[in-house]
């Protein structure tokens, strides 16, 4: 179970650290509202990675809790450090990004690596329900 606690406890610091980047390029932006006027800058690339990470970490976590407390398949413990690694490495592809609108490899094999764990943590969640 440790695995799951641990990879849990990393999402969730990532989360509130992007949480308080967001709010720093804010300050250093002077900006209360909005992403700024480039859409490719820091604030923006901030909102994005954090906006991201609010949409997939807290269903993950739980999903993460669930398998570590009810004893899961030793497969899925890998599922969910590939899910960990995915998400630690997509807020970092969009700060490497020079163009958030323009296509980046590593940013798109973070995304691929969060759909298919994600899809795969549904399907053995739906497996227990039978």
């Amino acid at each position: 179970m440790h695995i799951y606690v641990l990879c849990s406890a990393i999402l969730v610091l990532l989360y509130f650290l992007l949480a308080f980047n967001v709010s720093m390029n804010r300050m250093r932006a002077r900006t209360g509202v909005g992403a700024g006027s480039d859409p490719s800058g820091p604030l923006n690339k901030s909102i994005r990675a954090h906006g991201n990470a609010a949409e997939y970490i807290p269903l993950f976590v739980l999903l993460f809790l669930y398998f570590g407390f009810t004893g899961a398949a030793s497969w899925v413990r890998w599922v969910v450090v590939a899910i960990t690694l995915c998400r630690l490495l997509h807020p970092l592809s969009l700060y490497l990004s020079a163009d958030l609108n323009r296509a980046q490899p590593l940013r798109f094999l973070s995304s691929v690596g969060t759909y298919a764990g994600g899809l795969t943590l549904g399907v053995a969640l739906l497996l227990r329900a039978c």
